[in-house]
């Protein structure tokens, strides 16, 4: 397994493709959008850059690893020799679906087809194609580089053999596979966004601001970053939706998403992504603020 396609080249995307090609592998990063695959190309290069003053990695590593990494906007022309694709689009189902159904006309017939899903059912993904033995979730935790785990999903057809390559693989790459079943949220998220979705709570219930709550799980719990703070960083539409996934999944009204992060979402407050969430980010400025919003 050389040749590795990465499908959406976001902060996911642009992770996933930075790890591969780091361990030797083979890459093409396919967006349809020109601009996107030339921030990622840039954000890659300055990553590395960071590892190197590290001295994680030689400056001719990253030279090497950077130079495995090619850019396409064709789905076709990047997947078509991919020994394994890995798709790391939005997470919305019907964007998936049609890109699985994509994804099994054009791949060559001994292809793994992988999805970065953080909450979608892997066996409703691969219901869509001729190979659901060859589907499976590869949920990498973000950032790629640094964090060591990858989620490895069956669902309800994969193989053994699949599921033992995907795991073989991702230790090649020094990261800490576990294996989990296909159920809404898998393991990370069924008890991250839970968790996240109750300290929303206490703040709209007016239990205690934004500073205490995310205080005392970093205090109190030894997290390193608050709840809320964490909500911002991995996007409050990405909190929203997989919430709605597992309230969907389990029909359970503890995954019912608080109010208070809904209006948020259809207001475009949706964390650091656009400058606003629960707090205020400023672009080179590593201090931030309570957003103005919770101090009215």
């Amino acid at each position: 397994m050389n040749n590795i396609s990465v499908i959406g080249s976001g902060t996911m995307g642009n992770g996933i493709a930075h790890v591969f090609a780091q361990y030797g592998y083979k890459v093409s990063l396919i967006d349809i959008n020109q601009a996107a695959l030339d921030k990622a190309l840039a954000t890659i290069s300055r990553n590395m850059d960071r590892q190197v003053s590290k001295g994680l990695i030689s400056e001719e590593d990253k030279n090497m690893a950077f130079g495995r990494i090619k850019t396409f906007n064709s789905l076709k022309e990047g997947a078509a020799h991919a020994d394994l694709v890995i798709e790391a689009a939005t997470e919305n189902l019907d964007i998936k679906l049609e890109l699985f159904r994509q994804m099994d006309e054009i791949c060559k017939d001994s292809a793994i087809l992988a999805s970065n899903t953080s909450s979608i059912s892997i066996t409703k993904i691969a219901a869509v194609t001729s190979r659901p033995n060859q589907v499976i979730g590869m949920h990498f935790m973000n950032p790629v580089p640094v964090m060591k785990l990858i989620e490895v999903i069956r669902g309800y057809a994969t193989s053994d053999e699949v599921t033992s390559r995907i795991m073989d693989l991702s230790k090649k790459l020094e990261k800490v596979p576990v294996e989990v079943n296909d159920y809404p949220g898998f393991v990370a998220n069924r008890i991250l966004m839970p968790m996240i979705n109750e300290a929303i709570y206490t703040l709209y219930e007016g239990v205690a601001g934004i500073e205490e709550i995310d205080t005392v799980m970093k205090l109190g719990m030894a997290h390193p970053m608050g709840p809320l703070q964490l909500a911002d960083f991995i996007g409050l539409d990405v909190c929203l939706s997989i919430l709605r996934v597992l309230y969907e999944g389990f029909g359970n009204p503890k995954y019912a998403p608080c109010p208070l992060l809904v209006n948020m979402v259809e207001a475009g407050y949706k964390g650091v992504k656009t400058g606003e969430g629960f707090y205020k980010y400023t672009p080179g400025v590593k201090e931030f603020i309570v957003s103005p919003q919770f101090k009215k």
